[in-house]
């Protein structure tokens, strides 16, 4: 090929070589987050699967697998991984809104993805309730990111749109929702959407879509609904009720990853901050004893049984959303490795199965999928992305209208007791990083840990804490009352409750 563009003339062969840098790398890594997807989500079912083996013939088995795939994962993280922790959409946020190149040089690196990849298999061979949507939205701008070095050229602009692109290409890739990844971009990642950046991420979107769609075939990812009009007289009223409860829900999840240290007891807390393997070790054992109550229901991310609740075929105990909500937040306080989106759906299914004796009259498909979107919307504070993902995921048109208005009160009602989740942690990684990339300190005493780890790990033994937080012992009482994972308010103005609409992401 090179032979070839050689002997055009020397304008002809330049354009050639410069149309290829431009199009042809930033194609070849859409093509590669397709493909790193497909084959990621192909490895934690396997993972899965194997632990659900293991499961059916001793049924006492996750008693030991679940606390040991947690230790080990939070030990991995914590040693070697640092920057791993987590969904993996702060430390994306956190390198689009404020660090740049300079923190996606800490946070995006290949190192990083390939442990992301690797330790959330570890989690799940262990039945913990984590995703892999989330990590793969870091592990497509990771890939992205590290295209940079291939152009002669690189900049803060370029940088920006290869991480949005290969997050939004991850996002859609995972949920073969090209619509939502687009929507995610916008809402969740930029709020100042460039106009250059839509062709790059669209693209890319395109590039990913077509790979997965190659290996998997066109699918829903939770299948198709079948919701015939007229809906019933009470459908106003279902979904004003659906939204508020599952908001209240939504908001009470990031309240309690936000505000850990009112409400985990001392003795946890200091274990936690000290000890976190150990604090690791004992979330896992509450997991696997919340999955053996449940007969297996709360271990994984709930795709199945989401599913199973859409096509009538698997009924769920009315306790279900209560036991999976536990099992998560014991999933995601030792900072594993793992998103919270697939496990969201499953609870915010579980939620509209019980509004379903309360509301006869209503489908339970469309109950199922309006507890969706709106637990969904409740976690994540962005009702467009939570809409356009369920909608894509059921091929629900017929309830375009309540999908919406579900995902915004819920979003609405959840803001009222509590920050943006995915902006709140993002905070957390700016402040030491960028103060680091200026002028590094020397350790001393009473300064707030660095990125080595140490035994006497910081606070940020919290779901997505960054190697750079400060420990337990330096923080500042918070003004506002809201201390967002432990960290200072001064570090972390999303405590306040408000949104920062001067910032780029969200």
């Amino acid at each position: 090929m090179l032979d070839l563009l050689q002997q055009l003339p020397n304008r002809t062969y330049r354009q050639a070589r410069r149309l290829t840098r431009k199009y042809g790398v930033f194609w070849f890594g859409a093509i590669v987050v397709g493909l790193v997807a497909v084959l990621y989500a192909r490895l934690i079912d396997f993972g899965f699967g194997i632990f659900q083996q293991l499961d059916h013939r001793h049924f006492w088995l996750p008693l030991l697998l679940s606390p040991a795939a947690s230790a080990l994962s939070v030990w991995l993280t914590r040693r070697y991984f640092r920057g791993s922790e987590g969904s993996g959409i702060p430390q994306v946020i956190a390198t689009l809104q404020v660090g740049g190149s300079e923190m996606g040089k800490r946070l995006l690196t290949l190192r990083l993805a390939l442990a992301k990849i690797g330790i959330s298999f570890i989690a799940i061979l262990g039945g913990l309730t984590i995703g892999r949507e989330g990590p793969t939205v870091q592990v497509g701008s990771a890939i992205m990111f590290n295209l940079r070095r291939f152009y002669p050229r690189s900049n803060q602009l370029l940088d920006r749109q290869l991480v949005l692109a290969g997050a939004a290409a991850g996002l859609s890739a995972a949920f073969n929702t090209p619509l939502a990844g687009i929507v995610f971009a916008i809402e969740e990642l930029s709020r100042s959407f460039e106009q250059r950046a839509s062709g790059v991420v669209i693209t890319a979107i395109v590039f990913a879509g077509i790979v997965a769609l190659s290996l998997n075939g066109n699918y829903t990812y939770f299948g198709a609904i079948n919701i015939i009009g007229p809906f019933p007289k009470m459908t106003a009223v279902v979904v004003v009720v659906t939204a508020i409860v599952t908001g209240l829900a939504g908001g009470a999840f990031g309240w309690l990853l936000l505000n850990t240290s009112r409400w985990i007891p001392q003795p946890l807390q200091q274990m936690r901050v000290a000890r976190p393997v150990v604090f690791a070790a004992l979330c896992g054992l509450a997991v696997a004893v919340l999955g053996i109550v449940a007969g297996g229901a709360t271990f994984g991310s709930g795709y199945s049984e989401a599913r199973g609740l859409l096509e009538g075929g698997q009924p769920l105990s009315m306790f279900y959303p209560f036991m999976k909500f536990a099992s998560m937040i014991g999933s995601y306080l030792p900072g594993i490795p793992g998103g919270i989106f697939a496990p969201s759906l499953s609870i915010g299914a579980g939620i509209g199965n019980v509004l379903h004796e309360i509301f006869r009259e209503i489908p339970l498909p469309m109950l199922i999928a309006l507890g969706m979107v709106g637990y969904l919307a409740g976690v994540t504070q962005s009702p467009i992305t939570a809409f356009v993902i369920v909608m894509e995921m059921i091929n629900g048109h017929a309830l375009v209208i309540s999908l919406m208005a579900t995902s915004l009160i819920a979003s609405r009602v959840s803001r009222l007791f509590v920050p943006p989740l995915y902006e709140a942690l993002s905070e957390r990684y700016a402040p030491s990083i960028l103060a680091a990339a200026v002028a590094p300190a020397p350790p001393t005493a009473s300064a707030a840990t660095t990125d080595t780890p140490t035994p006497t790990a910081s606070a940020a033994a919290a779901a997505d804490a960054p190697p750079m937080a400060s420990t337990a012992a330096t923080d500042p009482p918070s003004k506002t009352g809201t201390q967002v994972m432990d960290t200072p308010p001064a570090q972390t103005p999303a405590a306040t409750g408000t949104r920062h609409d001067t910032d780029p992401a969200n």
